[in-house]
C-alpha cells in the first residue's frame, strides 16, 4: 500500500468516527424523531468542532486526490512536493480530529476504548508521528525555500492559466504599488485600478454572455472567478480582491429570481460597473441572523418606501445601486418568508459619507465605519428615511415579494467560495513576503530561514496555502456542475481561519518589522482578520449551516 493509499484509508476511518459522533449528536438533540434546534444549541461546542472536523477531513480528501492527479500528469512520479504536503496535511487533520474527540469524549458518545481502536490506533499514531515529525517538516521547509516558494502545480487548464497570469501581472504591476498608500490613508479605490479591471471583463465574470458578461450562457464558471479573485487579493484584499464579490452576489440574485426585464436592464450594467453596486443585508442587531431583519418596506402607490438601518454595507458610497433586503410583511412571526429584495438606486458618492434627498423628500444617508483593515472599499452604516423604491425595482416583481431570503442565499453561496479565494490570495502574498524576509534577515550569523523553527513554520504555511487553494478549486468545479453548496461553506470556514494563522506567522517571521505599518505583512494580518467575519461569521456558519446540515443528515 502506498503512503497516499494509507492516508486515504486513515482519513476514511476518521470520517467513520465523525459520522458516529454526528449520529450521537442527532440522538441527543431529537424530539419525536426530529432534530430540535433548541436542543442542538445545547451542544454548541460539539457542533462547532464537528464542523471543523468535516472541513478538515474533506480538505484532506481533496489534497490526496490532488496528489494523485499531479502524479498521473507527471507519469507516476512520486515524492513530489504535492505528495509531501498532502501527506503532511492528512496527518495534521487526523491529529486535529482525534484531539477534539479525545478532549471531550462524552460530548460525542465515545469511550476511551472506541477511540483506541480507531483514531488512537497504533497505525494512526505512527502515521502522524512520521509526517508531523520535526525531521519531516524541516525537510519540507527546506524544499520550499530551495524551490523559490513552489508549493505545487496549480493544475489549471490553459485558459485558466492565462487568466491567472494576466491578473497576477495586473496585481503585481498596478495594485501592489498602490495598495499600501490606499491602506494607510484609508482612500477610495482609484480609477487606476477600477477602469482596467472593467476593460479586462472582471465585473462580468458571473454574468452570462447573453447579458453582456463573459460567463458562458449554458454553464457557470466559478473556477474562473476564483482564479481571478485569488490573484487580485494577492495584490490587495481591500483595493482589488473584493471588487467582484458584490456584482457576483447581485448577478446571482438576479439570475435566480429577477424578471427577464430586470436581467436585461441590470446585468449588462453590472458587467461594465455602471453602476458599481453594494449589498445591504446586515442590520446592527442581527448580524448573520438574516431571517430576523427589520428594515421596513411599506407599500405605497407605485412602489414601496424603506425605513430603517443597514450596516456593514461595503462600497455603499461608490455604489449606484444597493441590493437591499427589507421586510414587506411586518409580522415578525413570518420570519424569512416576510422578506423581499429591492434594487435601490442612489447617486454614487466618493469618500466616507453620503447623503441624498429624493424629490418626494425621502432620504438615504451613509457613514463609513472606521476599521483596522480592509480599506479602500469602506463599509457603511446606511439609513433609509421614507426612501421610495418603484415596483419595477422589486427583485422578481410581484412574484418576488416574500422571496428575498432565497435570493439572498443564492447570492451568498458564491460569496462564500469567493471569500475562500480571497483568503488564499492574502495567504499567497504573506507567504511570498515571509520567504523573502527569511532569506534576507540575518540573526546570530545566519539567515533566519536556515533555522529549524523557521523551516517548520514555512512547511506549515506552504501546506495551508496549497490546501486552501486546491480545496477552493475543487469546490469551484463542483459548483460549476451545480453542486457544492455544503462544500462552499466548508472551504470558507477552513480557508479564512487558516489565512489568519498564516498571516500571523508571516508577521512573526518579520519580527519587529512585521509590526511596522510600512511593512505589507502587517496589512495582510489585519486584512485576514475580517475573512472569518464577513460572508457568514465563522460561528454562524459552523453552527447554523454546517453542523445543522450534518446532524440533520446523520444516520
Amino acid at each position: 500500500m502506498s503512503s497516499i493509499e494509507q492516508a486515504r484509508t486513515l482519513i476514511d476511518q476518521a470520517q467513520t468516527s465523525l459520522n458516529a459522533a454526528l449520529s450521537h449528536l442527532k440522538a441527543c438533540s431529537s424530539v419525536d424523531g426530529r432534530v430540535s434546534g433548541s436542543k442542538l444549541d445545547e451542544k454548541q461546542l460539539a457542533c462547532y468542532e464537528v464542523a471543523y472536523c468535516e472541513a478538515e477531513i474533506t480538505a484532506a480528501k481533496v489534497m490526496l486526490g490532488y496528489s494523485d492527479q499531479v502524479s498521473a500528469a507527471k507519469g507516476g512520479e512520486t515524492d513530489r512536493i504535492e505528495e509531501r504536503l498532502a501527506l503532511q496535511y492528512a496527518a495534521e487533520a487526523l491529529q486535529n480530529v482525534r484531539g477534539r474527540f479525545n478532549a471531550r469524549r462524552a460530548d460525542y458518545g465515545f469511550t476511551r476504548e472506541q477511540l483506541a481502536a480507531t483514531l488512537d490506533s497504533d497505525e494512526v499514531d505512527a502515521f502522524i508521528n512520521q509526517y508531523l515529525s520535526t525531521e519531516s517538516l524541516e525537510a519540507v521547509g527546506k524544499a520550499i525555500l530551495q524551490n523559490e516558494g513552489f508549493t505545487g502545480e496549480y493544475m489549471l487548464d490553459h485558459e485558466k492559466e492565462m487568466m491567472r497570469d494576466q491578473f497576477r501581472a495586473f496585481a503585481t504591476d498596478v495594485v501592489m504599488p498602490l495598495a499600501e498608500h490606499i491602506h494607510t490613508k484609508d482612500l477610495d479605490i482609484p480609477d487606476e485600478i477600477l477602469k482596467p479591471l472593467v476593460e479586462l471583463g472582471c465585473f462580468g465574470l458571473s454574468i452570462p454572455m447573453q447579458y453582456g458578461g463573459i460567463q458562458p450562457d449554458d454553464s457557470e464558471d466559478n473556477l474562473g472567478m476564483i482564479v481571478v479573485t485569488e490573484e487580485l487579493s494577492r495584490g490587495s484584499l481591500g483595493a482589488a480582491g473584493s471588487l467582484i464579490t458584490r456584482p457576483e452576489i447581485m448577478a446571482r440574485a438576479l439570475l435566480k429570481g429577477g424578471t427577464e426585464e430586470q436581467k436585461q436592464h441590470w446585468l449588462p450594467k453590472l458587467a461594465q460597473a455602471e453602476p458599481l453596486n453594494a449589498v445591504a443585508v446586515t442590520e446592527p442587531n442581527f448580524g448573520s441572523d438574516v431571517a430576523s431583519m427589520k428594515l421596513k418596506a411599506t407599500q405605497v402607490d407605485g412602489g414601496w418606501v424603506l425605513d430603517g438601518e443597514k450596516t456593514w454595507c461595503t462600497f455603499a458610497g461608490r455604489a449606484g445601486v444597493l441590493l437591499t433586503l427589507a421586510r414587506t410583511n411586518p409580522d415578525m412571526s413570518s420570519g424569512h418568508k416576510g422578506l423581499t429584495m429591492f434594487l435601490v438606486e442612489k447617486p454614487t458618492s466618493p469618500g466616507h459619507a453620503f447623503a441624498y434627498e429624493q424629490p418626494n423628500g425621502g432620504t438615504i444617508t451613509g457613514k463609513a465605519i472606521s476599521t483596522i483593515g480592509y480599506r479602500g472599499m469602506h463599509s457603511f452604516t446606511v439609513f433609509f428615511d421614507n426612501y421610495f423604491v418603484p415596483d419595477s425595482h422589486v427583485l422578481g416583481g410581484a412574484e418576488g415579494i416574500g422571496k428575498g431570503f432565497y435570493y439572498t442565499m443564492a447570492g451568498f453561496a458564491g460569496g462564500r467560495i469567493q471569500t475562500a479565494a480571497r483568503a488564499t490570495g492574502v495567504m499567497q502574498a504573506a507567504f511570498e513576503r515571509a520567504l523573502d524576509y527569511s532569506r534576507e534577515r540575518v540573526v546570530f550569523g545566519k539567515a533566519i530561514g536556515e533555522y529549524q523553527l523557521t523551516l517548520v513554520k514555512i512547511a506549515r504555511m506552504a501546506m495551508m496555502l496549497q490546501v486552501s487553494r486546491q480545496f477552493t478549486y475543487h469546490v469551484a468545479r463542483l459548483m460549476d456542475e451545480g453542486k457544492g453548496q455544503m462544500e462552499a461553506s466548508l472551504v470558507k470556514l477552513y480557508s479564512c481561519k487558516s489565512s489568519e494563522w498564516l498571516c500571523r506567522e508571516a508577521m512573526q517571521i518579520h519580527g519587529g518589522m512585521g509590526y511596522a505599518e510600512e511593512s505589507s505583512v502587517s496589512r495582510y494580518f489585519i486584512d485576514s482578520r475580517v475573512l472569518s467575519i464577513f460572508e457568514g461569521a465563522e460561528e454562524t456558519l459552523a453552527l447554523k449551516v454546517i453542523a445543522k446540515a450534518l446532524v440533520d443528515n446523520a444516520a
